[in-house]
Order: C-alpha cells, then sequence, then structure tokens
C-alpha cells in the first residue's frame, strides 16, 4: 500500500506542537481530520461526531473541503442561481465595492465534502495544506508532505514522532492555552484544581505517542 508521511504542526506555537505520521495515501481528508484530532486533543474525529466546523483549504484549486454543512448548501445554491446571485450582489451600491469582490470570490469557491474527496491527488502537489479547526478558538495547523511510502503494510495511520502536549477542546485559542499550562502545571497557583477537573472534563491528555498509537488502529480506510 502506499503511503505518505506527514507532519503536522500546529501554527505560531512556541515551542512548536508537532506531529509526525504515516498514513494511507488513498484516504479521504475526512480520514485525514480523523488523524490530525487523534493526534492532538480535539474531538471531531473518530470514534466521536462532528464538534466544531473544519476547513482544508486548496487555493491552486479553487476548492475548500469542509463538515460546514452551511456553506456547503450555500455553495450549492449561488451554483445553482449563480446569474442571478451575481447580478443581485453587483447592483449593490458603489460603497461595497470591496465587499462585493469578496463576497462573489467566497462563493465562486467550490466546497467539498471531506468523505467525497481523498488527499492523494492534493497533499503530494500542494507540499502543505492550511487547515482551521474551530472558527471560535481558530486553531490554525500545517498538513506537511515529508515523504512518500511504498509497500505501507498497516490499513491505519501511525504516530512516528512529536512534540509538546496540544491544547484541549474549547480551551480559547493559543494565547488561552498557554494560560492554561501556566495554572495546569503549577499546584501552588490558586486555580490549580479547578484547571485540573476542567481539563478531565475536557478529555485533555499529555502527548503520549502509544497511547495515540493504540486510537490511531482504529482508524480503517476499507
Amino acid at each position: 500500500m502506499k503511503a505518505y508521511q506527514i507532519k503536522i504542526e500546529f501554527v505560531n506555537s512556541n515551542p512548536l506542537i508537532w506531529r509526525r505520521v504515516i498514513m494511507p495515501a488513498d484516504a479521504t481528508f475526512n480520514r485525514l481530520n480523523d488523524v490530525i484530532q487523534t493526534v492532538t486533543n480535539f474531538r471531531s474525529g473518530y470514534p466521536y461526531h462532528d464538534y466544531h466546523i473544519y476547513e482544508f483549504d486548496l487555493p491552486k484549486d479553487n476548492l475548500k473541503v469542509t463538515n460546514d454543512e452551511e456553506a456547503y448548501e450555500e455553495y450549492k445554491h449561488f451554483k445553482n442561481n449563480k446569474q442571478e446571485m451575481e447580478e443581485k450582489i453587483n447592483n449593490m451600491p458603489d460603497k461595497f465595492d470591496e465587499f462585493k469582490k469578496k463576497t462573489l470570490e467566497n462563493l465562486d469557491t467550490e466546497i467539498k465534502k471531506p468523505s467525497y474527496i481523498k488527499i492523494d491527488k492534493h497533499l503530494k502537489k500542494y507540499g502543505e495544506i492550511d487547515y482551521v479547526y474551530d472558527f471560535g478558538d481558530y486553531w490554525q495547523l500545517k498538513v506537511i508532505f515529508e515523504k512518500e511510502i511504498v509497500g505501507y503494510e498497516k490499513g491505519y495511520p501511525t504516530l512516528i514522532d512529536g512534540a509538546h502536549n496540544a491544547p484541549p477542546e474549547d480551551v480559547g485559542g493559543l494565547p488561552s492555552f498557554y494560560e492554561f499550562l501556566e495554572k495546569y502545571n503549577n499546584p501552588d497557583h490558586p486555580d490549580h484544581e479547578f484547571i485540573k477537573k476542567w481539563a478531565d472534563d475536557q478529555n485533555y491528555k499529555e502527548f503520549n505517542k502509544k497511547r495515540i498509537n493504540e486510537s490511531l488502529k482504529s482508524i480503517k480506510y476499507k
């Protein structure tokens, strides 16, 4: 089986939070999302239901791959009523020119669901793909293609290595995550016990390669 070695990085994290994974090349973007979620502390991947919206950006193909049902329906409506929608937007007053331009560009970007498109055609071509998760906390990650592997014998992904703990769900973004760590790692902090309990409720786990690999075995590709 052909596989890809990829590196997943949290943009602007310092020190850099990263994971290196091998995964089958015929996986869908839905499965790639499952991998990202499993090697971090997020919960919108298998075996959980979608907890937040996520999006892969493929600008060279004028394409976004997302679980955002509203964006998908909006794109379908625009595609089916393109002339009417364009006329309506273009007839807005001139003072909205920048807004009109951005709206038309956004609506014209093709939206695909992650279960219906495979990574094989895109990951190697792009070299790296931008991924955004949870538009509230707005986690920005990069999925970086490192190399192709021939003869991969496992039907599930494998975590090779990584560094540093990943943030828990709903912590509030990167600055809030560092505040969380300060309280979580300091037993003398007045909020330490509260934050420990909150972390448990969020299923927060410290980075553990063995535990993550056990979870990754459940992500099947057939």
